[in-house]
């Protein structure tokens, strides 16, 4: 008899390409032999290239999905991927909370699909703080973190301080993928403690530079890493073991969708 897989549980869209959203995460799970189940946030009109439209799933259906879930089964992790709004966000988190005290939720901000679709023009800043103070980890591209620092067409440097800024609040891993300077190169922000006088940040610096962009890849990413986190890896070993599966990932063909592998 093997070993009991840790329950995971991911809050995401429905895309039917299964490139990205809850789809992607299971597959993710599946692959680092975590027991993942999946609540569904949206129901998407898209392939791996085109997004026509987005229909919401309602606040009310979600949270239905995530109390017959706990009912059964008990999370330490829940990644939370594509969100109707951040009203609806920290409601979600909130009842998560609610639910188990001690779960850890890895967020990725998806702010805009990769295919241009706007889902987030404006940023409540001190909502979005509220937010943070509740979750154990933000993944955001470098994008996202100037979108979410109010920030436009910055530097490497002046990114970097936004993501800094950002770990008051919670753990900030912010993926290189669109830093035209330094492709590939991520960085990791502990959460900043009040006795900190300065914080020190970890570069992941890419280990092969011959991949192909994939749909999805920034859910696969976050996934991998929540799947670790329930693994119980530390952080930072965490983080190294997840880029360097979405690595692979992006490395496995050369089509639009990647092959999910360890």
């Amino acid at each position: 008899m093997g070993k009991t897989r840790p329950h995971i549980l991911t809050i995401a869209g429905f895309d039917p390409s299964g490139g990205a959203g809850l789809l992607a995460d299971i597959k993710t799970f599946e692959a680092h032999k975590t027991l993942g189940m999946a609540v569904c946030s949206a129901l998407t009109v898209q392939n791996d290239v085109q997004f026509a439209k987005v229909d919401w799933v309602s606040l009310d259906d979600m949270r239905q999905q995530l109390q017959v879930l706990h009912e059964r089964f008990t999370f330490k992790v829940v990644k939370i991927g594509l969100i109707e709004s951040f009203e609806i966000l920290h409601a979600i988190v909130s009842y998560l909370k609610e639910l188990n005290p001690t779960v850890k939720i890895v967020c990725d901000p998806v702010l805009k699909a990769s295919a241009g679709f706007v889902f987030h023009s404006e940023v409540a800043q001190q909502q979005l703080e509220a937010i943070l103070s509740e979750i154990f980890l933000l993944t955001p591209n470098w994008d996202e973190v100037q979108q979410l620092t109010a920030q436009e067409n910055a530097s490497e440097e002046a990114v970097k301080e936004g993501a800094k800024y950002l770990s008051q609040f919670c753990h900030i891993y912010l993926k290189g993928g669109h830093n035209a300077d330094n492709p590939g190169k991520d960085f990791l922000f502990p959460k900043k403690t009040a006795k900190q006088t300065d914080q020190k940040e970890h570069a992941l610096n890419p280990k092969r530079t011959n991949v192909e962009g994939k749909h999805g890849s920034g859910c696969v990413f976050s996934s991998a890493l929540a799947a670790h986190i329930a693994l119980e890896y530390p952080l930072l070993k965490a983080c190294v073991r997840a880029k360097e599966y979405v690595t692979r990932f992006l490395a496995s063909n050369d089509s639009n969708l990647g092959y999910h592998r360890v």
